[in-house]
Formats: C-alpha cells, structure tokens, sequence
C-alpha cells in the first residue's frame, strides 16, 4: 500500500514535454491513411526521468498515450547538486550525445532534444553535445541511456563494497 501511494505521488507532480510530433502514413488500397507519431519526455526535475511514444489519428490523443507510456517507463537519474556526477559519452542508433558537468550558475548549455530531458530531469548546470545523427528520438534515448549509467562515488563504493576514499583514489 504504501509503494501504490508514493508512485501516485509521483506521477501527479510529474511535468510533460512534447519533444516530437510526426505524420506518418500507411498506405492502403484506398490511399493513404496519415496518422501521428508523438514523442513525451516527463519528470519531476528531481531525479526522475520518462520517455514514452503514442500514435493515434488526431495529435492530442497520441500525446495523452505518449504520457501514460512514459510515465510507464520512470528511470532515476543520479544527481550531485544539480549537475552529473562525472563525463559521459554514449550512443543510440548513429547518434552521439555529449555530456559534461558543469559548475554552479552556468545553466543548461544543451540543444534540441537534449535540452528537454535535462531540464525534466532535474539537471541545473551542464553542458551537452550531439554528434552524429540529429534524429530527436535517437537523441533523446541516448540521453536517457547516459543519465541512466551514471553514477555517484557513494553509489560506486557502495557497489563494489569499498569506502569512498578508496575508490576516489
């Protein structure tokens, strides 16, 4: 009962962000059929991060089942007073994203799909390059896959059954 109440929590105070709306069609014996595609990226800007995508026939109703698949699909981000914890470079599909801690009062130094999951995030100071591929749905997974693995150095002794000093050794 009390793990149902916390997620309840959570989800009311999650924020939404469209990221990605696109048409698609499908070609059937009588034309074409279009549809769209939208990508939501949500968060609490507290360490916790969802991406989901929905399709339907009319826009507001893909982004309300994009919603309910992100708020699904909830990861926890690790955070060291409001920036990463360490460097991180990771790819999705041929896309590159960059990211890099940043020191207190420089913002979000990010671009396009980047920027979105950062700030839902909970990410106040860092800075962000993508390589490769600018597919905004590669983009995003890839952030999401960078923010995922990282880890703080309490986490990693605490993992590997050290103290922090030795490991920051």
């Amino acid at each position: 009962m009390k793990g149902e109440t916390k997620m309840a929590e959570t989800k009311t105070e999650l924020k939404e962000k469209v990221v990605n709306v696109s048409r698609v069609a499908k070609v059937v014996k009588g034309g074409r059929t279009f549809r769209f595609s939208v990508m939501v990226v949500v968060g609490d800007e507290n360490g916790h991060i969802g991406v989901g995508t929905g399709k339907s026939s009319e826009v507001p109703e893909a982004i309300k089942k994009a919603t309910e698949d992100a708020k699904k699909n909830l990861v926890e981000v690790s955070l060291v007073n409001g920036t990463l914890p360490h460097e991180y470079t990771t790819n999705f599909g041929s896309s590159k994203v960059i990211l890099k801690p940043a020191v207190e009062g420089t913002g979000i130094i990010a671009g396009g799909a980047v920027r979105p999951v950062l700030e839902l995030a909970g990410v106040k100071n860092v800075t962000a390059k993508t390589l490769g591929s600018r597919n905004s749905r590669n983009i995003v997974y890839a952030t999401v896959k960078a923010l995922q693995a990282m880890r703080t150095p309490e986490e990693v002794a605490k993992l590997r059954g050290k103290t922090v000093e030795e490991i920051l050794k």
